[in-house]
């Protein structure tokens, strides 16, 4: 080959090679920035999906909607999808807005989230996460804003490193189609958000960023004695809405329910203890170090605070009740049941909380209703 040849031969490869460098730079550029899009846009996770888009997940799509997070929310209830669809999520309340959101049932779903956010009830959550893998990216995050301790069930099914958990320091219940009532001052709103090994990555800040689209979100590295700060909050003002029929309001203010309030609290107290819990304060405030006691001078400062505690919420009625004047099955067993159950794990005594369990039972077989008159079937525990 004369060097001629080989001079023409190399300028040609070379020529080629720049006439494409555009469109090969173009391609690793494009790719660079699709690849920081989805990890540094301000923690932003591109595709979300609430699903159990009942009261709290209606209004939690609202506000992310509104901010523009690209969320679908899913429900089986198809009236309320259509509704949600056709004139937005209405939220009323101690707000005041509509907002257009996207709505859709489960058997609607076609799209691969990055983060699915669980409000269903946890009765059922290793079939529902089962059925919905199919559409979860392969890193896709589970987080659950569910009551109780539903994290170990959520890591059964899509692993530890995927499933996060997230405590919702407000309340809502749903008025009819498309419209779900805020009963938790704004100013009060927040969530608690972690791992269940503690442990704080970019995907937890992700997590974060979408949720701080509502309300404050506060990272918390001892999660589980988070679950056990809601645990107490539930257990005794949701256990004592779903056995009155009242409100957190009504039941924190009238002194005989008080009493069954103030006792199913000190049991959760005495029974984290027992288990080498530590429980975590709850928006700033140390619900141990105000509401538990020993001497009887404490004990009567802990009842004066229950009704200044809980004063941003009085308007809450607990979800438990929602489902019972529905007729369904509720979370009992996950929320009282679960103290109950770590009291007999750790010989701690649960009367009261053992008696919310037996009568909320008893409503949902038809034998008791929700009434104040319940009250005296706690006559004779021990205070």
């Amino acid at each position: 080959m004369s060097g001629r040849l080989f001079c023409t031969l190399c300028y040609n490869k070379v020529l080629t090679y720049f006439r494409f460098l555009p469109i090969i730079l173009f391609g690793m550029c494009a790719e660079f920035v699709e690849s920081r899009a989805k990890t540094n846009r301000k923690g932003y996770i591109m595709k979300t999906a609430i699903y159990g888009a009942g009261s709290l997940g209606t209004v939690l799509g609202a506000y992310l909607a509104k901010a523009g997070v690209d969320v679908d929310l899913i429900t089986r209830n198809k009236e309320h999808v259509d509704a949600l669809n056709a004139g937005g999520a209405r939220i009323i309340g101690t707000v005041d807005m509509t907002v257009p959101v996207h709505a859709l049932t489960p058997d609607q779903m076609t799209e691969k989230y990055e983060l699915i956010i669980l409000l269903t009830k946890q009765l059922d959550n290793v079939n529902v996460l089962k059925n919905l893998q199919k559409n979860m990216t392969d890193d896709c995050i589970v987080c659950t804003l569910q009551n109780g301790m539903p994290e170990l069930s959520v890591a059964e099914v899509v692993g530890e490193d995927r499933t996060m958990g997230c405590t919702v320091a407000w309340g809502a219940t749903l008025h009819g189609k498309g419209v779900s009532e805020l009963t938790s001052e704004p100013d009060s709103m927040s969530f608690d958000l972690g791992r269940m090994n503690g442990q704080v990555d970019d995907k937890l800040m992700q997590v974060k960023a979408i949720l701080e689209k509502m309300c404050p979100v506060e990272i918390k590295e001892n999660f589980m004695g988070v679950r056990w700060s809601k645990l107490l909050i539930n257990a005794a003002f949701s256990g004592m809405s779903a056995v009155t029929g009242g409100t957190f309001g009504d039941v924190a203010e009238r002194k005989d329910t008080r009493v069954c309030c103030q006792n199913l609290i000190k049991e959760c107290i005495d029974v984290a203890a027992a288990a080498g819990i530590k429980i975590e304060p709850i928006q700033g405030k140390d619900v141990v170090k105000l509401l538990d006691y020993k001497g009887g001078l404490k004990k009567k400062i802990s009842f004066a605070l229950i009704p200044i505690c809980i004063k941003k919420h009085r308007l809450l009625k607990a979800s438990m009740l929602q489902d019972l004047e529905k007729g369904r099955k509720c979370e009992i067993d996950a929320i009282n049941g679960v103290v109950c159950a770590y009291g007999k794990k750790y010989s701690v005594p649960t009367p009261y909380n053992d008696t919310v369990c037996k009568i909320v039972h008893g409503i949902e077989d038809g034998k008791y209703t929700y009434t104040f008159d319940n009250v005296k079937l706690f006559a004779g525990l021990k205070k």
